[in-house]
């Protein structure tokens, strides 16, 4: 939203002014929906442009192209952070916001590069300002969604700490354990390289780097496949069952009159004062 402007701006620069922060930071004009469909072609075409930059045989044959396209970017979203900082009201209050901070961000690498040659590669981070698509997409429907699962992981959070901390020291049995079987050949040289076999095996990734070799190692090896295929469900049945839990919540539905809890979802009057609900 654009904050209210200083009394000491002539009029028509406050109109001015006025007209920009509804153009750049607002979606409900048409004009405000296609300027961030614009910047946000125009990121998607910039991140495009250094990602083929870091290849080196296109890097090679259209280098000067690309970096000629990347000061063009930056300095079109130079232009774009100055006129935010113009339009709005409380420039430090803006300067100092998650977005704020961003587009700051999306332009310094390449200025940066002018001293510090290859940290140009680090204005990917223009991709962070792509979360303006949900203002455009009007996805505030899907914010009490949102919220319910950061709940469900937040009241999760200590039971996965502890089953984390129990994978912990099963791998390092294990892995302490396959070092001991395989006699410190076949790829288990070290303890903490057995621990690295025992994670992946216990996570059914597989890499196929260090391999057993010997019967009692092949055995704990298919002892700790089994036990892995039961570990990956615990973290998603502790998320489900908060998911849950947080959704009962949501479904209590209190009097406006009386603040009584407990109606039914189908419920159109309170079952203790009568109100409507």
């Amino acid at each position: 939203m654009v904050d209210s402007l200083d009394r000491e701006v002539p009029e028509s620069n406050k109109n001015l002014r006025y007209t920009m922060g509804k153009i750049i930071f607002e979606t409900e004009t048409p004009a405000g929906k296609y300027f961030d469909i614009l910047l946000i072609l125009t990121i998607f075409s910039s991140v495009f442009v250094v990602m083929l930059d870091s290849v080196s045989s296109i890097n090679k044959s259209h280098g000067e192209l690309l970096h000629s396209l990347e000061w063009f970017f930056t300095i079109l979203f130079t232009i774009e952070y100055f006129l935010r900082l113009i339009s709005v009201g409380r420039v430090t209050q803006y300067a100092t916001s998650f977005f704020g901070v961003i587009d700051l961000l999306a332009i310094l690498p390449t200025y940066i590069s002018l001293l510090l040659p290859g940290s140009q590669f680090l204005i990917v981070i223009r991709s962070l300002r792509l979360l303006r698509i949900f203002r455009i997409l009007k996805l505030v429907k899907y914010l009490n969604e949102a919220d319910l699962l950061i709940r469900a992981l937040k009241a999760s959070s200590r039971k996965i700490i502890v089953f984390l901390f129990a994978v912990l020291n099963l791998v390092i049995i294990l892995g302490s354990m396959m070092y001991v079987v395989e006699a410190g050949t076949h790829g288990f040289t070290s303890i903490p390289q057995s621990i690295y076999w025992a994670i992946i095996t216990l996570t059914t990734v597989g890499y196929g780097d260090i391999v057993p070799t010997t019967n009692i190692g092949r055995t704990v090896a298919s002892v700790i496949m089994i036990i892995g295929y039961g570990i990956i469900a615990v973290p998603t049945g502790i998320v489900t069952v908060e998911i849950s839990k947080a959704e009962k919540k949501d479904d209590i539905r209190e009097c406006p009159q009386c603040s009584a809890a407990g109606h039914d979802s189908d419920a159109n009057f309170c079952k203790y004062c009568g109100s409507k609900l």
